[in-house]
């Protein structure tokens, strides 16, 4: 255009941008509420943080794991490390040893047609392990982030102020991630650090054992 022509003020509506963009390419779930078995989890895109459901569910079989979701190679790993863990502490989780024996573990992580991988997804996963396994429920609003080895130590991760980001956006009000992530706080802004609890942890007892993530178990009588 040329200098001396004149240009009309646009307003930018969602009409318009539906106009010119097209309709969405796909519509996320709304973050659901925690329960027995289920987690929220935080995963680092090219595009940004987004939240991950980590569902589990048990039943009679001959102790198999079954990952569906299209994870990837590291997930995987991360999956089975954190089953092993859980296997590790069943006294401390007063459960019986043997329900690895007599029950499959099925983890399934929703969106199969989008890959999933990385090694930051262990902490959710094995904490959903311990859930479908104790039959107790993930307290509400909770997202953790973290990689897990087979002592339950948890390891730090990358991405970390988007993961916050994608956990504000949808109303997570605690997070628990890697202590040794605690340096990479300065990146995230102040309006999210105001709004979520962040929790840092070196272990996975510290999330397992104490009561503040899981909620205590029912008076009826566990899977043997």
């Amino acid at each position: 255009l040329s200098s001396k022509e004149k240009t009309e003020p646009v307003v930018i509506t969602k009409d318009l941008i539906s106009k010119y963009l097209g309709p969405p390419k796909f519509i996320k779930e709304t973050v659901s509420k925690n329960g027995v078995g289920v987690v929220v989890g935080l995963a680092w895109t090219e595009y940004g943080g987004e939240t991950l459901m980590i569902e589990t569910a048990m039943f009679k079989g001959t102790g198999k794991l079954i990952l569906t979701g299209k994870l990837g190679e590291v997930m995987q790993e991360s999956a089975h490390a954190a089953l092993s863990y859980v296997r590790s502490i069943s006294d401390k989780l007063k459960i019986n040893p043997d329900i690895f024996k007599k029950y499959d573990i099925h983890i399934h992580i929703p969106e199969g047609a989008i890959p999933k991988d990385g090694p930051s997804a262990g902490v959710a996963i094995t904490t959903a392990i311990a859930s479908i396994v104790t039959k107790r429920k993930v307290k509400p609003n909770i997202a953790m982030t973290g990689e897990i080895t087979l002592q339950g130590r948890i390891l730090p991760i990358g991405g970390l102020k988007e993961k916050l980001i994608a956990a504000y956006r949808e109303g997570i009000e605690t997070v628990y991630f890697p202590y040794l992530n605690t340096k990479d706080l300065d990146e995230v802004p102040q309006y999210v650090k105001e709004k979520i609890k962040l929790i840092p942890v070196k272990h996975m007892d510290e999330i397992l054992i104490s009561p503040s993530v899981l909620e205590p178990a029912s008076s009826k009588k566990t899977r043997k």
